[in-house]
């Protein structure tokens, strides 16, 4: 795992538009491990799509 750290220096609305971004991310990962988990996606073009259709 390649960990990155990084000081940043900007305004507070930067800063909620970098945490919401993360968060969406989140958000879409955890979908689609749950359709893995759930044996609902069998390849990763599958969760791939699946992320596409989340991300819009």
């Amino acid at each position: 795992m390649l960990v990155l750290e990084f000081k940043a220096y900007a305004k507070p609305d930067q800063f909620q538009a970098v945490d919401e971004a993360i968060r969406i991310c989140q958000f879409i990962r955890n979908k689609s491990i749950r359709l893995w988990m759930d044996g609902g996606a069998k390849s990763w073009f599958d969760r791939s799509k699946y992320c596409a259709i989340w991300a819009k």
